[in-house]
């Protein structure tokens, strides 16, 4: 069964316990993990990119120079590819780069990336502070279990001023536990989760 420290919400170490085998004590699976962050960036792709073929370039209308007689090659118009300021040939165009992914697949990436920060001890429980949260206090928590450098903070939906409060920390990425990132829980960093956050976990990834 593995095992995570726990603090209080003013960050004071509160020993260990037990977290769910089915979440955090898994096989990591290499392959639905490669999907997985795959997926996720090909998602952030906004796919706005677009150039002008030359049927979309002004101008051109009329033949530059007449078909014969001038001893230059033919020529048809000045939207050809091969001119300057002419259309681009197969140049990209706006499309959609979302890939979907089974949702047995996604939570298997999901609980093979918490089963992996959590054998090597880069997870922490924290009791969720009580309002209002102020940031000062946001950071002399994550300061105190050991999270002051580079941390994703999982919290539940019910932690508004939590949330509120972490957004203005540098370096701290705050996620919700029901849509949470693969490729962010496999960033170099501390994951502290919330007690809240831990019963969303359970609900969403323990069936």
């Amino acid at each position: 069964m593995p095992k995570v420290q726990t603090f209080d919400a003013a960050g004071a170490p509160k020993g260990e316990m037990e977290l769910p085998i089915e979440i955090f004590g898994v096989r990591p699976n290499r392959s639905a993990l490669h999907r997985a962050v795959i997926a996720e960036l090909a998602n952030r792709r906004a796919g706005t990119h677009s150039t002008l073929t030359r049927g979309g370039v002004r101008g051109g209308g009329r033949k530059p120079w007449r078909q014969k007689g001038t001893g230059r090659a033919r020529a048809g118009s000045r939207r050809s590819p091969l001119w300057r300021g002419g259309g681009i040939t197969f140049g990209p165009g706006p499309r959609d780069h979302s890939q979907s992914m089974p949702r047995k697949e996604r939570h298997l990436a999901l609980r093979a990336a918490l089963s992996a920060q959590a054998a090597s001890g880069r997870l922490v429980v924290i009791e969720s502070p009580g309002e209002p949260t102020k940031t000062r206090a946001v950071a002399s928590i994550l300061r105190a279990v050991g999270a002051s450098d580079r941390v994703v903070l999982v919290t539940a939906s019910g932690e508004a001023a939590l949330v509120r409060a972490a957004g203005n920390l540098r370096g701290a990425r705050v996620l919700d536990a029901r849509r949470l990132s693969v490729r962010d829980l496999l960033l170099p960093c501390t994951i502290v989760v919330t007690k809240p956050a831990l019963a969303a976990l359970q609900e969403v990834l323990g069936a």
